[in-house]
């Protein structure tokens, strides 16, 4: 337990304001709410990997909200970094409690939330983090370590067998570096010390995400021990789920606002817009918190209609608007989307070519769903930067744009459209926007992906017709991302008819013309 009187020392923070912390949560303004059940005897019941900022505004605040209203004392969140300390050590200080601001035009309301009891730092002490998977004590480990962290190819869904981190794993049990490998030696402690089985619950953007998780542990724990991905296969269950809030990063000026209103220091608040979602298939292998409190998750028999319509109507939109936005030399998505061409595009996008591949979603009228997705993305009081929504292009393009492309090339549907966000992202990856500014390129696949730039470049002759249709043929071959999307001749001619457009005439033109 640290002091309750050490002063704010972290970068941002208010110099000699203190701490927020356990022991001065009582000199909080009455409008803050703030953990409403004794922390104390709070016991760890929940591993979660990737304990970044879209967690801890997402499933460790619901997770506090179900403990208070039910009591349930047995469900404490030990947070897992892979790799980067600065989490464990903004939040040491002030006991694992840090502030939720949720915001809007109409204001802000701060959170405080007690659920995260520590932060490990795997990076630092892997077995504390094997030990905590395989402690008695724990019921789910929980994971949102983002579409790259699952160490596998986005097109097949295969883990990849020469992912670095897969490879030092297989080779150094007690020290593991991925998301995978850290799960399969966890529950392999759990396995052969003969405690009873766990929930594993991605809540990460991921198409089937449960089940992809389940393949992915599967395929690693037949390396390790066919008795282990027995036991796993046989006890421990992996529920598919659908998160949704806008959560974009936290700057100085969070902090500095944050404080003020608190009175004190907190390192490391989150900010978010006010709507929330969570659907959660029910299936738990060791019971689970009361997270079906009103206005937390939804649980259902089966989530994919719910993955699906996030992943083409909330996620696919976005990161067209990221792209387009980007190479427009715009800074944040929101103002993308106040953009009238992105705007009207994106909206086509989503009205004539995603939301007929969805049929029909229990409770949801996609009309109303496109229309408060684009006033959520046009949210001032949340500037999502649209370099950030931008990276890792290669984990996110193929079940947020090549899914639905693939269905609507099935049904002998056109898909322009769909084809031209793609383009976009190609159009991207050149790391330079319409107005000449450079940004780099961050992605898993950035050495990859700037080869193949290069090279098609380079290939032939410059004029925008030759050099879209070798870029467009040269990265839809990539089958790790496009899988056998560069033999459909009709989806590389709409991308390269897009990427022509977008290089030749610009991108509000070009969207234009398109919506």
């Amino acid at each position: 337990m640290t002091s309750a009187t050490d002063p704010a020392s972290a970068p941002g923070l208010p110099p000699g304001m203190s701490r927020l912390h356990p022991a001065r949560l009582h000199q909080l303004p009455a409008g803050v709410r703030r953990p409403a059940y004794d922390r104390a005897r709070l016991a760890p019941g929940i591993v979660h990997l990737g304990i970044g900022a879209f967690h801890r505004a997402h499933q460790a605040a619901v997770t506090d909200l179900a403990i208070a209203a039910s009591g349930d004392l047995r469900w404490g969140i030990v947070g897992v970094s892979l790799r980067s300390p600065d989490t464990r050590d903004a939040l040491a200080p002030q006991d694992g409690l840090y502030t939720v601001a949720l915001r809007d035009a109409r204001g802000e309301a701060l959170h405080v939330v007690g659920a995260v009891l520590r932060v490990l730092v795997a990076a630092e002490d892997p077995v504390a983090v094997l030990d905590q998977i395989a402690h008695p004590d724990t019921r789910i480990v929980s994971l949102t370590v983002t579409e790259k962290g699952y160490c596998h190819e986005p097109a097949s869904g295969r883990l990849r067998w020469d992912d670095p981190d897969i490879v030092h794993d297989l080779a150094h049990p007690e020290a593991p570096r991925s998301a995978i490998g850290t799960l399969v030696h966890g529950l392999h402690r759990r396995y052969a010390a003969g405690q009873g089985p766990l929930t594993l619950l991605s809540c990460d953007n991921l198409p089937a995400n449960g089940d992809t998780l389940r393949g992915l542990v599967l395929a690693y724990a037949q390396r390790l021990d066919t008795g282990l991905r027995a036991w796993i296969a046989d006890r421990c269950t992996f529920p598919n789920s659908m998160v949704d809030r806008i959560v974009p990063r936290t700057g100085d000026d969070d902090r500095a606002r944050i404080a003020a209103t608190l009175g004190m220091a907190d390192a490391w608040p989150v900010v978010g817009e006010p709507f929330m979602e969570w659907v959660i298939e029910d299936r738990f292998a060791a019971g689970r918190p009361a997270w079906d409190q009103p206005g937390a998750a939804r649980f259902v028999a089966e989530a994919a209609p719910f993955e699906r319509l996030k992943l083409r109507m909330v996620n696919g939109p976005q990161s067209t608007l990221a792209y387009l936005g980007a190479m427009a030399g715009l800074a944040t998505n929101n103002e993308a989307v106040a953009d009238p061409d992105l705007r009207r595009f994106v909206d086509a996008m989503m009205r004539l070519e995603a939301a007929p591949t969805l049929g029909e979603v229990l409770g949801v009228d996609l009309d109303d769903f496109r229309a408060r997705l684009l006033a959520r993305v046009a949210n001032p009081a949340l500037p999502h930067r649209t370099q950030q929504v931008a990276m890792d292009g290669s984990q996110k393009v193929p079940q947020r744009l090549l899914d639905p492309l693939r269905q609507r090339l099935a049904a002998g549907q056109g898909c322009d459209r769909l084809a031209l966000a793609v383009a976009a992202w190609l159009h991207y990856l050149r790391g330079v926007d319409e107005l000449g500014a450079a940004y780099p390129i961050r992605d898993p696949l950035a050495d990859t992906l700037t080869r193949l730039h290069a090279q098609a470049e380079s290939a032939g002759p410059a004029d925008p017709a030759s050099a879209a249709a070798r870029l467009a043929a040269a990265f839809t071959a990539h089958a790790p991302v496009f899988g056998d999307l560069g033999a459909h001749a009709g989806f590389v001619s709409a991308v390269a008819r897009g990427l022509e457009a977008l290089r030749r005439d610009g991108v509000r033109a070009t969207a234009r013309r398109w919506a």
